[in-house]
């Protein structure tokens, strides 16, 4: 009798211990199959990293081999972005880049840029005109914006262009009419720039003095064609 309870008891014990190596066995392929998980997750975000490292350097080959593609340009606000320029001064700018504008594309390509340098007495080899539009061509298209206009004088009046860099001798030729800006007789650009008021009051002063432009010459036309009208009746009597 007590052989066969011994023999239970041994029986029992086999059983626990099988039992008990399954249940490691379940234990041990659960963490396996989760440590492949990670495994899997990490090779995602290092292919996911990698991939995104390529674009990046495939686009910086591209600019470098002048193949990139140009990117759609946001719509800027000038007298925002470029607050050292009073509304003046950029209007001045506005007409100058459209006068050479011939296009009327809303870009100065390089002819355009040739024409402008020959025409402010500074003509550029074609080398030189390619590097003058690189320096400030942001979206790569090989052709300047308005924005990419404004640029220049912005790097100019803040001495980021080199001496001899041909943008620096197109903003110091480029000289706009500072004398109604009352700047203390400011003679260029630069002086202009320096002395300039950009607060918001200046802002809205400058706005209410186009207003009040613009009501004076309304109100001209409408003097003379009160005196076209006396004339012309005048003349039917």
């Amino acid at each position: 009798m007590a052989s066969e309870e011994l023999a239970q008891k041994l029986q029992r014990r086999l059983q626990l211990e099988e039992s008990g190596a399954a249940v490691e066995g379940e234990e041990e392929a659960v963490k396996g199959a989760a440590a492949a998980g990670e495994v899997e997750e990490r090779s995602c975000l290092t292919a996911s990293a990698g991939a995104e490292l390529s674009a990046k350097l495939c686009r910086r080959q591209d600019i470098n081999e002048g193949a990139a593609q140009p990117r759609r340009a946001a719509v800027f606000n000038p007298y925002t972005e470029f607050k050292e320029f009073s509304r003046r001064q950029i209007k001045d700018m506005e007409r100058m880049f459209r006068l050479y504008d011939s296009g009327r594309d809303g870009y100065i390509d390089l002819m355009e840029l040739k024409l402008m340098m020959e025409k402010l007495g500074a003509p550029q080899t074609h080398l030189g005109l390619k590097n003058m539009i690189k320096e400030v061509d942001e979206d790569f298209d090989g052709k300047l914006s308005f924005r990419e206009f404004l640029l220049i004088f912005h790097k100019a009046a803040a001495g980021e262009l080199e001496e001899d860099s041909g943008l620096l001798t197109l903003a110091k030729l480029s000289e706009i009419d500072v004398s109604i800006e009352g700047v203390k007789g400011a003679k260029n650009f630069f002086e202009a720039k320096a002395q300039a008021l950009s607060s918001a009051s200046k802002f809205e002063a400058e706005i209410k003095a186009e207003q009040d432009e613009r009501k004076r010459e309304e109100e001209e036309r409408k003097h003379r064609r009160a005196a076209f009208r006396e004339l012309k009746s005048a003349f039917t009597q």
